[in-house]
């Protein structure tokens, strides 16, 4: 008998609370969703075991403190660290939560030597840079959930003004996850047809403008907290395409060498996920503005991970 999947989840808040409800509803596997503060995550984990029978799904919930339990997992979303407040950067929140992945990395490194890492705590580039330094595993097994929540929002919009259903939306994003992401309208369709057919540039500049602020706009609405449902969705299609081996083409913060020029970092890009983690890195040709939008999002990151690195003391 094949055993099921383990997800374990660091990090039992909005974000890390909601992986584990879609990983469960979707039946991905036996969820751990660890966290430091001793109840929460397994009263979470007890409420979700209790809509099971509800909603019909097989797997086994479990809420921790202890690293220990996290055992073997397949797949390791790491949600843990602060959250963005109302007028703080994604920036703000990097020497706090450099301390804090890298504790957690350490330990699931540790436990899992051979899961997939997920990174979902901001800013994004810079901590799964700093999980992969601190786990010392191959880059194809640590990859960073950004792309594809971005993308979502570009589609959602894109839907909204157009007044059809998202899933006749395809698009694709570059870049780093922040302000300076680079939504591609030369690769986004709607049923086959180029948005730039459908509309207007001046309408489309203000849809792309809206996803790169997509994460501020539900800050500033919620005021105490930041955008949980959607970043969970993300999160889990990602170790989706991971445990079902199911080669998604998703956009990720995956590692870059010589894709791009790149040069050895994580930044935003189309790649094939499947049971290695990220198994290809695919390279598209870029309209010249595209290409320096692009350009200023790796430089961003670039600075970033510089000085993530100085809080390492690499």
């Amino acid at each position: 008998m094949t055993r099921r999947a383990k997800i374990t989840i660091i990090g039992a808040g909005n974000v890390g609370a909601t992986c584990a409800h879609w990983a469960a509803a979707k039946e991905l596997g036996d969820v751990v969703l660890l966290d430091i503060i001793e109840g929460m995550p397994q009263g979470k984990a007890l409420d979700l075991m209790q809509s099971a029978p509800i909603e019909r799904y097989d797997c086994n919930i479990v809420g921790t403190n202890r690293y220990e339990d996290t055992a073997n997992s397949d797949v390791v979303i790491i949600t843990s660290g602060l959250a963005r407040k109302p007028g703080m950067s994604r920036d703000d929140l990097l020497a706090k939560n450099v301390e804090i992945v890298k504790s957690v990395t350490v330990e699931v490194a540790r436990h899992s030597p051979s899961a997939v890492l997920i990174v979902v705590s901001n800013p994004l580039d810079a901590m799964v840079y700093t999980a992969w330094k601190v786990s010392g595993f191959p880059t194809n097994r640590v990859v960073g959930q950004a792309g594809v929540l971005d993308t979502a929002r570009y589609r959602t919009f894109i839907a909204m003004e157009l007044g059809c259903s998202i899933e006749d939306i395809t698009a694709l994003l570059l870049g780093g996850h922040g302000d300076d992401m680079v939504p591609l309208p030369s690769y986004t369709s709607v049923a086959g047809i180029p948005v730039t057919h459908l509309i207007p540039k001046d309408r489309l500049d203000a849809i792309v403008d809206r996803a790169r602020k997509g994460g501020g706009e539900i800050v500033s609405l919620l005021k105490t907290g930041s955008a949980y449902y959607a970043p969970a969705a993300a999160s889990v299609q990602m170790a989706e395409a991971i445990i079902k081996d199911k080669k998604r083409i998703l956009p990720c913060a995956a590692y870059c060498d010589k894709e791009y020029g790149i040069g050895g970092y994580f930044v935003g890009v189309p790649c094939v996920l499947g049971r290695n983690g990220v198994e290809k890195v695919l390279e598209v040709p870029l309209a010249p503005e595209e290409k320096a939008a692009f350009q200023t999002s790796i430089d961003h990151v670039k600075e970033l991970v510089a000085q993530a690195e100085k809080l390492l003391g690499h």
